[in-house]
């Protein structure tokens, strides 16, 4: 649980109080690769933590399986436009390793952040981290090349081609699998 509180501390500075109530309403899980967290069209009522293992988003687009997250140890996944407005959403959740993760219920979420400002805190600031993220994952897409996107992966999260299978990883990448064999050439 101290991975958890130290990346909650990247976001506020939570009192005793808070980190304890926090932690009451906390669930380790752990499940296998291949588990679905959330299934398409459904309503993301958990937060999750992953302790362990890997989390991919993705949605089914014209029957083809489009991956656009990766969440990593020590990272938090859901979906976030179903958690926030409770409403279904598209995205799946997929565990691509067998995975340790923590998991609050958004009813949880609610109430902690009613008690507890430096909790609100925290959420506000994740969600403004995970829009900064989506905006720039957008931005790549729009205005970077191929080659660029993948190097920047790459530096980012460098384990990820020994984790992830490639037609994953161009999927995120936003191209063909041909494409992405042809940059790993370049490089």
């Amino acid at each position: 649980m101290d991975n958890f509180f130290k990346a909650i501390a990247r976001f506020a500075n939570l009192s005793g109080e808070a980190k304890r109530d926090l932690g009451d309403q906390l669930r380790r899980l752990e499940f296998p690769k291949g588990h679905i967290l959330l299934h398409q069209d459904k309503i993301c009522n958990h937060l999750y933590f992953v302790h362990s293992g890997l989390v991919r988003t993705y949605y089914l687009k014209e029957g083809k399986d489009v991956t656009d997250w990766f969440s990593f140890e020590n990272s938090f996944a859901c979906s976030p436009i179903s958690l926030i407005n409770r409403q279904t959403d598209r995205r799946a959740l997929e565990l691509l390793e067998h995975s340790i993760l923590l998991s609050i219920h958004y009813d949880s979420i609610e109430s902690l952040c009613q008690k507890h400002h430096n909790i609100e805190t925290f959420f506000r600031r994740l969600v403004n981290f995970s829009l900064v993220q989506m905006l720039q994952k957008l931005d790549a897409l729009h205005f970077t090349t191929a080659l660029q996107r993948y190097k920047t992966l790459m530096e980012t999260n460098p384990t990820i081609i020994h984790r992830v299978p490639l037609g994953m990883i161009a999927s995120y990448l936003g191209i063909t699998q041909e494409t992405l064999s042809r940059i790993r050439a370049q490089v």
